[in-house]
């Protein structure tokens, strides 16, 4: 069964391919210690696995402009690790059903015990890449005390029946889309743009993503990389008498 260690692998590998200069390639090898002034970042995961996953890179590799000339490569090695927690645990969610969420990414040097190496090769340039995976399932809940009666969950009954007619709908296929913002323009100002033109919509870039079938809202989520391609982790979604009641459900 794939872990999140396996499935952060499989994404760091084929981000930092499409994302940094000279498509480097990212393979496993024996750990090596960094030199003082390492690079590091941590995540705190939460869900049904929990723990700390960190990152360490080679401070050197902050010389070469992987992230592309002009910008500034601390920042931009911090937002493309962040995007390799979060897509591993979309990826996660795909491959195995296990649900976990980044509660928490942030700046740390320390190496702590490595877990596994790699090495992230581009040309004659080769780079150390360490890695610190705690993450383990979310342990059951604890026992009440000896003597004390122990109150199970209500058992949640089996869900309402569909009519006949409901379910004569369920076999058909809806086309569902997401849209990340939207904006009112003159038909003057469609008319003049052109390549490189920027469009700036109503939503903030850490604002939920709405999911749209027909012209129905039924869910919010992040978005997320899953095999390379952009997905949805819900975190948000309409009452189901909601969605099958209104022409339009907003939360």
């Amino acid at each position: 069964m794939k872990t999140y260690m396996d499935c952060w692998t499989q994404v760091a590998a084929d981000l930092f391919a499409q994302a940094l200069a000279g498509e480097p390639e990212l393979v496993e090898s024996l750990p090596k210690p960094l030199e003082s002034g390492s690079l590091g970042f941590v995540a705190t995961l939460v869900g049904d696995v929990e723990g700390r996953f960190a990152v360490v890179l080679d401070a050197s590799i902050l010389d070469s402009p992987l992230l592309g000339e002009g910008m500034e490569q601390k920042a931009g090695w911090g937002e493309l690790l962040r995007e390799t927690v979060e897509a591993a645990a979309g990826e996660l969610l795909a491959k195995t059903g296990t649900k976990c969420r980044v509660e928490k990414f942030e700046e740390s040097s320390e190496e702590g015990n490595v877990s596994r190496a790699f090495q992230l090769k581009s040309g004659e340039h080769t780079w150390m890449l360490l890695v610190r995976d705690e993450i383990c399932a979310t342990k059951p809940a604890v026992e009440a005390d000896f003597g004390k009666p122990v109150v199970s969950a209500p058992v949640p009954g089996p869900p309402p029946a569909l009519s006949p007619g409901l379910e004569l709908l369920l076999d058909v296929e809806l086309e569902a889309s997401l849209r990340f913002g939207c904006r009112e323009m003159p038909l003057g100002e469609i008319l003049d743009l052109g390549p490189g033109d920027v469009v700036q919509l109503d939503r903030h870039v850490s604002d939920p993503v709405d999911l749209i079938v027909g012209d129905k809202i039924v869910a919010r989520g992040e978005v997320v990389l899953v095999n390379g391609n952009f997905g949805l982790r819900v975190t948000e979604v309409a009452a189901p008498r909601k969605r099958l009641e209104s022409i339009r459900c907003l939360f």
